[in-house]
């Protein structure tokens, strides 16, 4: 069995491609939903542990698609097969954050200017400890099949 993380910046399509990975019939979550994730008392937002801890530990099928970015994430590398991170421009970046309908993170200017920083700040970390770096401004079916073909599926 293979446990998969998609990661990357708000923007970048991990939910678009979450759910797409799950309608070809993939185990696939979307970790940045209220069920999985949550804001601290810092003000961080966190994936809930015990609950992504027993979902990576008791899955029992051939491979598992996650997706999501938080501040605690590192706490689960060595519970992942392979971690892709998903990149793009600035300027695509800010366009998808602007016009996207299924999250309002990143349309007021002070997300916006968060997720900029972010970009400059938390990338280069996930990119170091990223397996592979997928560019998201390729078609959904040339992506979904650059990401199958770097898990060897």
């Amino acid at each position: 069995m293979k446990r998969v993380l998609l990661t990357g910046m708000s923007g970048t399509g991990k939910s678009t491609v979450i759910q797409k990975l799950s309608e070809l019939g993939y185990n696939a979550v979307d970790l940045d939903q209220p069920d999985w994730s949550e804001y601290n008392e810092e003000g961080d937002w966190i994936w809930r542990e015990d609950r992504v801890r027993k979902l990576l530990a008791e899955f029992d099928g051939d491979i598992l698609f996650v997706s999501g970015c938080a501040t605690n994430q590192v706490e689960f590398r060595s519970m992942f097969d392979h971690v892709i991170l998903l990149s793009a421009p600035q300027d695509v970046i800010i366009e998808r954050l602007r016009s996207r309908t299924n999250n309002p993170y990143g349309k007021r200017p002070e997300e916006l200017a968060e997720v900029l920083g972010y970009m400059e700040t938390v990338e280069p970390l996930l990119r170091r400890g990223a397996d592979y770096e997928i560019v998201t401004t390729v078609p959904m079916e040339d992506l979904i099949s650059s990401i199958l073909r770097s898990v060897g599926v």
